[in-house]
């Protein structure tokens, strides 16, 4: 995982607090997230919203806006289901700020998900973090990554917390569907681990570590940067 957090752009500051009510009401909560809503969660702020109008690049279909949303946990951290519900209430892409402790012991990690939108709820991928790090001031932390339109500053933001290479100019798309082969070829390797385990033939033996191989170099050519 990377370490960075990013300085956001002044004219694109919201500042809005949200309820969490907001969130954990809505009809496709479950009751097991909203409980985790009022344990894990202290104070949600909307608080950039990166568009056309507030920062001069191009928006798309995909990417109309990107919201930043600061979340402040009431423990050590907040759980990826309700990171989802948050997800699946808003229509842009967001990415998160989870803050933890308080004074000195105060840190920070950023978290998102490649969304997809569709006619009904978004569709949420897997969730990729940086590590936790010590909470940085404006002047700290990092200047966005150059980008010409909003679609490329999603990808180019979302690049360093996934685990498979970037290539320049490929889309937020095919990010997603590298992340998604990635996820596919785990669950093909963890298959394969778990029969070679316990086959008790040889020659069986032979082939499934052939193919094992054979998943972990196509796993590795994904995620080399």
């Amino acid at each position: 995982m990377s370490e960075l957090l990013y300085r956001w752009p002044d004219a694109a500051k919201f500042g809005r607090r949200v309820p969490k009510e907001k969130f954990y009401e809505h009809g496709t909560v479950s009751t097991a997230v909203r409980e985790k809503f009022i344990a894990e969660v202290q104070r949600i702020t909307w608080a950039y919203k990166i568009a056309e109008t507030t920062i001069n690049l191009a928006s798309s279909a995909a990417v109309p806006e990107i919201q930043i949303f600061e979340i402040d946990a009431k423990g050590t951290d907040v759980s990826d289901p309700v990171l989802s519900a948050i997800d699946k209430a808003i229509p842009f892409p967001i990415i998160f700020e989870i803050n933890r402790g308080e004074g000195e012991a105060r840190s920070t990690r950023m978290v998102a998900a490649h969304k997809q939108p569709s006619s009904g709820a978004p569709k949420i991928g897997a969730y990729y973090s940086t590590d936790w790090q010590p909470a940085r001031s404006e002047r700290e932390r990092q200047s966005l990554p150059t980008a010409i339109t909003l679609p490329a500053l999603y990808t180019a933001i979302l690049a360093p917390l996934t685990p498979v290479a970037v290539q320049p100019g490929e889309d937020v798309a095919e990010v997603a569907a590298k992340l998604e082969s990635v996820r596919k070829l785990e669950r093909e390797i963890a298959v394969l681990e778990r029969k070679l385990r316990t086959e008790p033939q040889f020659n069986r033996k032979v082939e499934l570590r052939r193919a094992l191989k054979t998943k972990q170099a196509e796993l590795t050519n994904l995620v080399e940067r």
